[in-house]
């Protein structure tokens, strides 16, 4: 959620069309989701080749549901991809797009935690 944020501000902020926005938003959402899924692994010791596969595992299918959804609906919204950041048409349709895809998120990464994947394996070095 906060590289999706980020990244739709930054893009919006420089005047960036649709596509390169939403690139740029889907980017840093994997960013900044592997890396705050990487934090507590590091504090653990573990090396950067053991975190991969646990963070790749813990949040691909989750933030790609989270971005199709979210990048979905504020596309959907006439004039929320060309609104400006003091515009309440750029903001509400990208927290509508965020309440609309969490419950399909949720229910991937609890199916995943109880079969022990995902961040039931991040959870164990907390």
């Amino acid at each position: 959620m906060i590289g999706e944020v980020v990244g739709m501000v930054v893009a919006t902020a420089l005047g960036w069309g649709d596509v390169a926005t939403i690139a740029l938003a889907v980017a840093l959402a994997f960013l900044f989701g592997y890396a705050l899924t990487s934090l507590p692994l590091f504090r653990a010791g573990l090396s950067l080749a053991a975190i991969l596969p646990i963070a790749l595992a813990a949040d691909t299918i989750s933030i790609a549901i989270m971005e199709l959804i979210d990048n979905g609906f504020i596309l959907l919204v006439p004039g929320a991809m060309e609104a400006g950041l003091g515009d309440l048409r750029f903001w509400l349709p990208l927290l509508g797009g965020f309440v609309i895809a969490w419950p399909f998120a949720f229910a991937v990464n609890k199916a995943m935690i109880r079969r022990g994947k995902g961040h039931a394996v991040v959870h164990d070095y907390h």
